[in-house]
């Protein structure tokens, strides 16, 4: 018996870069898995869309939505939630984060950066108007918080609050009223995939510097393939 398809569904993006490490992070999880037949689709901007690509599955055929997304959120409750109920035998699966691997890679960008325990991070999430979203994007933070000393905020990019902007602000007026001691940096950790629309306005938000987004990284395939595989055995 083959193994049902895993639709690789991703946001969508109008970076070339951005699209190609996301297709880079679809070859990497056929590679670990071989024989496997894994799907391009989009919940937003690319083709193609993700109710296509169900509505196109071989008659007989079953599926997993993998959501190549960080966070529960509209995309993923409503979304891709609508696209599965429309066809029998297909199923979506929980999205990458949080996950303490997402934590350990963030830590890692934050190092790339050379990021010292004197700076202040702003987590930069993409934001949802779903609290289960920011729910997501604080646990993140606690596992992140586990890794590193610094003082580390969440901030949205869309949606929730506090803004990027604001959560930068807050921090520099944080750092502005300590009496004495280092004044570090203030740091914008990126929590998003890959370069895009998101991730460009971070440069935009006035802080010291902006680490890298996740992509690349092998981690992310490993986790999709487990977000995957935990789907089947509560269909089992």
């Amino acid at each position: 018996m083959n193994s049902p398809i895993l639709i690789a569904c991703a946001h969508g993006t109008s970076s070339s870069l951005g699209a190609a490490e996301v297709n880079a992070l679809r070859d990497g999880i056929a590679a670990l898995r071989p024989g496997l037949d894994v799907r391009e689709a989009y919940v937003d901007v690319q083709d193609p869309e993700l109710p296509a690509v169900v509505t196109g599955l071989p008659a007989g055929e079953s599926a997993v939505v993998v959501p190549l997304l960080l966070s529960v959120g509209y995309h993923v409750k409503v979304d891709i939630a609508r696209a599965v109920k429309s066809r029998p035998d297909t199923f979506a699966a929980a999205p990458l984060g949080p996950d303490p691997r997402l934590a350990s890679l963030l830590d890692r960008r934050l190092r790339e950066a050379g990021v010292t325990e004197d700076d202040a991070v702003v987590l930069a999430a993409a934001g949802s108007s779903d609290p289960n979203a920011s729910r997501n994007v604080e646990a993140l933070a606690d596992q992140l918080r586990a890794l590193r000393p610094n003082r580390i905020v969440p901030g949205y990019g869309a949606s929730a609050k506090p803004s990027v902007p604001d959560a930068v602000a807050a921090l520099r007026e944080e750092g502005a009223l300590v009496a004495a001691g280092p004044q570090g940096k203030v740091v914008i950790a990126s929590y998003l995939l890959a370069p895009g629309f998101f991730h460009d306005q971070l440069a935009k938000a006035g802080a010291d510097l902006v680490t890298a987004p996740l992509l690349p990284s092998p981690v992310l395939a490993e986790i999709a393939l487990e977000r995957y595989d935990a789907a089947l055995a509560v269909r089992a």
